[in-house]
């Protein structure tokens, strides 16, 4: 690799070698702009696919022998797809759908590491994951790698006036961070100092629904991460399908954290933004 890693992506580790790249993909726009990116970049992209999950023109895009195809819970698939694809890093992107886990009927190595687990979430579970990854010689990057431009960044992003006190901005941001700390999501709707939603696995959408169910103004929604925050693959997203949601639930303010937050094709969203009038601000946290 020519440039240095941090030229092409602040997120890259320095010993990057520009080595071929599996991308990871579940469903969404996330995986389709972190292929866009890797391409333009000049590094070798190989695709390995979630079955009835991944978007088929990604697939499309790709040589059939730079393409490998798996279930859920096929972990030794997995292993086996990275090493014939000749990769020496993974990325991950986009989600699967939630219920879908439910239903994972796990190979013998997966269901061995399953076994393995205390506590299983989705954290305790993709971390296994990508200990596995990394325990055939694989590097796990960090999911924002690439697409340093579409983070959220500090301060006003929108047009227009504030509708919100800041001390009510900062009521959210603390109860987002608190329920972080207990695993339960990375969300929460507050009201002037009321606690009106927060995320748990039903996820961001239902979440913002549910809290415009109260019908009342001044309503902030705050997204935020963990204080140790595992970025091979859990990074916040929003995106236009998140403005349209909260412009449905009367939601006009959104506090993201820069740096740790994606806006998924940020231009046309801080665009979508000012049209519904809803404000985003990003924040920073110690």
């Amino acid at each position: 690799m020519s440039a240095s890693p941090h030229s092409v992506s602040s997120y890259l580790p320095s010993e990057f070698t520009g080595a071929p790249i599996a991308l990871l993909a579940g469903k969404g726009r996330y995986p389709i702009l972190a292929a866009e990116r890797i391409r333009a970049a000049g590094i070798p992209l190989r695709l390995i696919s979630f079955a009835n999950e991944t978007d088929a023109e990604l697939i499309a895009s790709f040589d059939p022998e730079h393409h490998a195809e798996i279930k859920l819970g096929q972990l030794g698939k997995l292993l086996k797809a990275l090493g014939k694809l000749g990769c020496a890093y993974v990325l991950m992107a986009g989600q699967v759908t939630p219920k879908r886990l439910f239903d994972v009927r796990p190979d013998l190595k997966a269901l061995r590491i399953l076994n393995s687990l205390k506590l299983k979430n989705a954290e305790t579970i993709f971390g296994a994951l990508a200990d596995q990854i990394e325990g055939i010689g694989v590097h796990v990057l960090d999911a924002r790698c690439f697409i340093d431009d579409q983070m959220a960044s500090e301060g006003k992003m929108t047009l227009g006036k504030l509708r919100v006190e800041q001390e009510d901005i900062e009521h959210g941001i603390r109860i987002a961070k608190a329920i972080t700390e207990l695993d339960i999501g990375q969300g929460a709707v507050v009201r002037k100092g009321t606690v009106l939603a927060v995320e748990a696995y039903e996820g961001t959408d239902h979440m913002l629904r549910r809290a415009g169910t109260f019908k009342t103004d001044g309503l902030i929604f705050a997204k935020t991460v963990k204080r140790v925050q595992d970025y091979r693959f859990d990074v916040p997203v929003f995106g236009s399908r998140t403005l349209d949601v909260m412009h449905e639930a009367g939601i006009r303010t959104a506090a993201l954290e820069a740096g740790r937050v994606i806006l998924l094709d940020k231009e046309a969203v801080l665009k979508q933004a000012d049209r519904l009038k809803i404000s985003l601000i990003g924040f920073r946290s110690e």
